[in-house]
């Protein structure tokens, strides 16, 4: 018997009835020889980590725009955050581990350079609309390893798709992910926002500090522990009413206070108006988008491949390409 299978024998006979098994799987859009030694699940976990696009993460904005400093979070240390909490409440809930981690790391390889703002001006520039969760599917389906995709099983592209808002995942791994993402976000976003000085530890509302606790660390504890003990045994990932009005009342917080804080997202009027100005370049000259987005553009047309192009690049290439665009080169005597 191949390790493989042992581990997914493994899998029976020890997770919850209730947990997706690997050998179960609706499997991949392109059938493929399986593993001798890894499960599907743990074959997506590696393809999203060695993917170009889980690499451009690390230069990629979560909250603030190319902070100085080296401890805030970009979106790659929000994504390990998020694989983090989940595979801590998949493990104390039994459901299966592999299958919520690669979820977690390839639920954002889709966002745009320079965080929701990004978004924002490409959901309107793009006919059709754009959201960071559908490109993040496109990416694995369609964009990664030259147009190809990774061929991700069924279940990890469903907890990506879902893992934002609107239908629930069809398995409880995506589910805890779309939790775990949240509590990721509030709470990294506060720490972020303190050290900042865009808010301070009195401004957090007393009556939710008084739920979830004072600190970070705390805050992680209670929102993990209630969410393990609300969904035991529960055919839904949730929360008790307590703490989930609290988490509530936090996110409200933080989109009065630091989301749209002028201090915190100043400078996001420019990064739109550079990604609007770079987005009408290429419509106009599509022949200068790289090789890789020519295919794109013959099938699917220019809007889509331009919408692509930008949706991939980091926030230091954006603004590169903006420079080399449209800012004028001093004259050199040669």
């Amino acid at each position: 018997m191949m390790l493989r299978e042992q581990m997914q024998e493994r899998e029976e006979a020890m997770l919850s009835p209730l947990a997706c098994r690997s050998a179960k799987s609706r499997g991949r859009e392109r059938p493929e020889e399986e593993c001798a030694i890894r499960t599907p699940f743990q074959r997506d976990t590696d393809r999203i980590i060695y993917s170009k696009a889980f690499r451009r993460l690390k230069h990629k904005t979560q909250v603030f725009l190319q902070p100085e400093g080296d401890h805030y979070r970009t979106r790659l240390t929000h994504t390990l955050e998020v694989s983090r909490i989940a595979r801590t409440m998949a493990r104390a809930l039994f459901l299966n581990e592999d299958l919520t981690e690669a979820i977690a790391l390839g639920h954002d390889l889709g966002h745009t350079p320079f965080g929701h703002a990004g978004e924002r001006l490409l959901n309107e520039m793009m006919p059709g609309g754009f959201a960071h969760y559908q490109q993040s599917v496109r990416v694995v389906e369609r964009l990664e390893k030259g147009g190809e995709g990774l061929n991700l099983t069924w279940e990890v592209r469903n907890g990506i798709a879902c893992h934002t808002k609107g239908t629930p995942a069809a398995t409880l791994e995506g589910q805890l992910v779309r939790l775990a993402d949240h509590i990721a976000y509030i709470n990294h976003d506060i720490e972020d926002a303190l050290r900042g000085g865009i808010i301070y530890p009195i401004d957090i509302p007393l009556e939710v500090s008084k739920v979830l606790g004072f600190t970070h660390s705390e805050r992680i504890n209670v929102l993990v522990t209630d969410a393990v003990q609300a969904s035991q045994g529960q055919e839904e990932i949730k929360q008790s009413p307590q703490v989930g009005e609290a988490m509530l009342m936090l996110k409200e917080f933080m989109f009065a206070n630091v989301y749209t804080n002028p201090r915190a997202k100043g400078e996001e009027g420019k990064a739109q108006d550079m990604l609007r100005r770079l987005f009408e370049y290429y419509q106009e000259n599509p022949d200068c988008l790289p090789s890789d987005f020519q295919s794109i553009r013959a099938v699917e047309g220019v809007d889509r491949a331009v919408c692509d192009y930008i949706a991939g690049m980091t926030d230091p290439f954006a603004v590169d390409r903006f420079k080399e665009l449209f800012i004028p080169k001093g004259w050199t005597v040669l």
